[in-house]
């Protein structure tokens, strides 16, 4: 099944905008961390960590994991088709794992923190968002250039616009040209 183009962007556009609120929130966490360990109250930062990590966070992290899933599986890149597709589901499957289960319980703690959480949890809430930062401008990096080319499995002819079969690895270097 795959959608017809309005629906291809419709869920394009969620896709993007739960991709970016997720790297925004990254970036929120990121700079209380950095509050935190700089010296900024703790019975205020890590509270707001906790929450904005809990009620935001974790929730956009799973959402754009899913509907990038959906996306992949209902379009025509498919989800195994292209290389930069499965580095980035690889990337993203792996950064929610990390969320769900390595950082939750962590902003569980900070949320509970009346004082200075544990040293452990502190140095967690700066690791992860700036690791996931990074990893999330890496899928940024490969939706925009989408290096690679196909996955050798799934080398299939192309359809150009003038309708020769030609495949991806044999296109002309001006790319597809319509007849006149």
């Amino acid at each position: 099944m795959k959608l017809t183009p309005p629906w291809r962007k419709g869920l394009l556009t969620l896709h993007v905008v739960t991709s970016v609120g997720w790297l925004g929130v990254d970036v929120v966490l990121l700079t209380l961390g950095v509050a935190g360990l700089r010296g900024a109250d703790p019975a205020v930062v890590y509270p707001v960590i906790g929450l904005v990590g809990l009620t935001l966070f974790v929730p956009l992290s799973v959402l754009a994991w899913l509907i990038g899933l959906v996306s992949a599986v209902l379009t025509p890149w498919g989800l195994l088709r292209h290389r930069w597709v499965t580095v980035k589901l690889a990337i993203t499957t792996v950064m929610v794992g990390l969320v769900l289960f390595a950082l939750r319980p962590g902003l569980l703690v900070a949320a509970d923190a009346a004082a200075v959480p544990p040293d452990g949890v502190r140095e967690q809430v700066v690791v992860a968002p700036a690791v996931s930062s990074t990893l999330l401008l890496v899928a940024t990096l490969l939706s925009t250039y989408k290096p690679w080319g196909r996955n050798r499995r799934d080398a299939r002819p192309v359809r150009s616009v003038a309708g020769a079969g030609t495949t991806v690895g044999n296109l002309p270097a001006g790319g597809l040209q319509r007849r006149r």
